[in-house]
Order: structure tokens, then C-alpha cells, then sequence
């Protein structure tokens, strides 16, 4: 690593880390200008309000806004850079507008690779900790309180309760359901189950089975039983934010078991696993176009590429809710549409990379 690179590297990451805390901070006034009345209603403790909120609260945004604070960082350093005439000087050298830019994705890929491990497996527990302080001191108490529910726990497997408690992890008048095409195979039915922490197994209370095969028909019924259902009691409970407390191979399971039961709502879950692995790309992407966009000297001076790093990381932000959006209604591949802000900001970069002077 040369001088320059290393010139360059600190500073990015210097300029980063100001910035990410001067956007933080603003966020977290925000915050509790907002959130004040619900802490003081609910008597909040001012320790879990920092420690268990606050603080578990500004790695997210961190987190959440890396790109946009890496793209806001390379254009603010490189704009300062450029009205000093470092730039000029540095191309002058002899150093190619490719070689300027290596110290600049060593930058990104140090923090998105810092960034992919935080939220593949250290962020998701402080997420819960902060939703945990969210849904007792900020949110209404949850209850469950869904009458007549259906759950497809597995493909061509229904299961039916008339109610569930929460509290004591029991359903009434539970029905599990086999049905392939239009043919019912198997039903069985109890007047209740309950969850069996120690076994990991629900108990059903007066069941009845009944199998069908062809003319033929088996039944067969007792007072208990012991049985694996592809069903737990967290499926009843709140579900707020749950997306983010997964580890990454939580989450990996997760989708593995909503894709064993075939239920709807995958995609949200699916848009968070592709967006870790695409947000560092995203910041390579976007520390490239702000390089470009402000490594020029301009008469305007350092305002104007200021403003133009801020409309293009506006536009990138819109671009990537829409199609984050759009692929939650399922109207496209959920993949592609992840993918689909990096892919055209590339082509972005590319054009703006040719009307750079030679």
C-alpha cells in the first residue's frame, strides 16, 4: 500500500465514521422527540431507554444507512480533495482516474465486510433487545386474539383452531387436514393441544383420526397423545420486526421452514436475507459514482457536488424502496428486484465513468 493509499483509506474511513455520527445522532434526537411521551406514559427506566434502546438502536441505522453515509463520505472528502487541486496533482502524476479508485473500494469493502458480519450475526440480537423495549414501553401490548384461525403448516396439510392462548400455549377444538387436489386423505381432530416445552411436542386432549383410502376409511381416537406438528407457539406470537433478529442462518431456516409449510408473506423475509448480501456491493457501487461525480474541480465549488451526491443517493434510496415494494406484493422476482437499484446504478456509473476527461 502506497502513501496515497493510505492518505486516501483514513480519511474515507474517517470521513465515514463523522458522518455516520452526525446522521446517528440527528436520527436518535428525532427519536425521542417523538418517543418521549410513550416513555414517560409507560414508565420507562432511563437505563433501558439507553442502554437496552438507544444504544442497541444506533448500530441499526448504522447499518441501514451504511450505503447512502459510504457514498455521502467518498463525495464530501473527494469534493474537498478536488477545490484543493489534490486531485489535479494526482493525475498529473501519472496515476490513472482506475488507479485513484482502489483505495477508495478498499474503503468500501472494509466497511461492508464489517458491516455483512454485523448484521449476519451480531446486529440480529440487539435488534430483538431494542423491539423487546419497543413492544412493552412504545407499541400497544400484544394479544392474540385471531378467532377461526387456518395455518398451512405443510404443503397439501391444513391445520384449523377455533382459539389459541398465548399464556398458556394451548388451542381449542384443534383440526389437521390432508387434502391432495380435491380429495381429503386424513383428518384429525382434538378438543385441545398443548405445548410441551420439555418434549418440544404438542398433546392432544381427545383426539380422533381419521384416514381415508379410496372406499376404505381407518379411525382411530384416545384421551392423549404426543405428536410433531410443523407448528410452535412462536407462530402466535408477535411477529413485529421479526425479520430482523434472525441471524443469517436463522433466517436461512426460517425461509426453509415457511417454504416446508408453502405460507405466504416469504418474500419479506426473503428481501432482508438478499439485501445483507447486496448491501456491501451497493456500497462499491455507490463510493465509485460519488468518486466520479465529485472528482472534478468545479467553479461552482464544493456545494454543488455536495447536492449532486445528495440527489443521486436520494434517487438510489427511492429506486431501491420501490422495488423493495413491488417485490413484497410479489409482482416480481424478489431477487431480481433486490438487485435491480445496484444493477442499474451500475450501468449509471459506467456512463458518468465516460464523460470523465481524459
Amino acid at each position: 500500500m502506497k502513501i496515497l493509499d493510505r492518505y486516501i483509506l483514513k480519511n474515507l474511513l474517517v470521513t465515514f465514521l463523522f458522518v455516520a455520527f452526525v446522521i446517528v445522532f440527528i436520527i436518535c434526537m428525532i427519536d425521542y422527540t417523538e418517543k418521549v411521551d410513550d416513555f414517560l406514559e409507560k414508565k420507562a427506566p432511563t437505563s433501558a431507554i439507553i442502554f437496552d434502546y438507544y444504544l442497541n438502536l444506533v448500530p441499526y441505522w448504522i447499518n441501514y444507512i451504511s450505503p447512502l453515509m459510504v457514498f455521502i463520505a467518498t463525495v464530501f472528502f473527494t469534493s474537498r480533495m478536488a477545490a484543493r487541486t489534490e486531485i489535479i496533482a494526482i493525475l498529473s502524476s501519472g496515476i490513472s482516474f482506475g488507479r485513484l479508485l482502489v483505495p477508495y473500494l478498499m474503503g468500501a469493502t472494509i466497511i461492508g465486510g464489517v458491516m455483512f458480519g454485523l448484521v449476519g450475526w451480531v446486529l440480529p440480537k440487539a435488534n430483538k433487545i431494542r423491539n423487546e423495549f419497543e413492544q412493552k414501553y412504545v407499541k400497544d401490548e400484544f394479544y392474540f386474539d385471531g378467532r377461526n384461525v387456518h395455518i398451512k403448516v405443510a404443503p397439501n396439510v391444513y391445520a384449523y383452531l377455533e382459539s389459541y392462548n398465548v399464556a398458556t400455549k394451548t388451542g381449542n377444538k384443534f383440526t389437521l387436514e390432508t387434502v391432495v387436489g380435491n380429495e381429503l386423505k386424513s383428518k384429525l381432530t382434538a378438543d385441545k393441544i398443548e405445548w410441551q416445552p420439555e418434549k418440544n411436542k404438542w398433546a392432544l386432549k381427545n383426539y380422533r383420526i381419521r384416514n381415508l383410502e379410496k372406499q376404505n376409511e381407518a379411525l382411530s381416537f384416545g384421551v392423549e397423545k404426543d405428536t410433531l406438528i410443523n407448528l410452535s407457539p412462536k407462530d402466535f406470537e408477535s411477529d413485529y420486526n421479526l425479520f430482523e433478529t434472525f441471524t443469517l442462518p436463522e433466517l436461512n431456516a426460517y425461509i426453509d421452514l415457511l417454504k416446508s409449510r408453502g405460507s405466504d408473506g416469504l418474500e419479506v423475509y426473503l428481501i432482508e436475507k438478499y439485501t445483507r448480501f447486496t448491501q456491501p456491493f451497493a456500497m462499491l457501487i455507490l463510493t465509485a459514482i460519488g468518486l466520479i461525480v465529485s472528482g472534478r474541480k468545479s467553479r461552482q465549488g464544493v456545494g454543488l457536488q455536495i447536492a449532486l451526491g445528495f440527489a443521486l443517493a436520494f434517487i438510489y434510496i427511492l429506486f431501491f424502496l420501490l422495488s423493495k415494494g413491488v417485490a413484497e406484493s410479489g409482482n416480481i422476482n424478489t431477487l431480481l428486484a433486490v438487485w435491480l437499484p445496484n444493477i442499474v446504478f451500475t450501468f449509471v456509473g459506467l456512463g458518468l465513468f465516460k464523460t470523465l476527461p481524459r
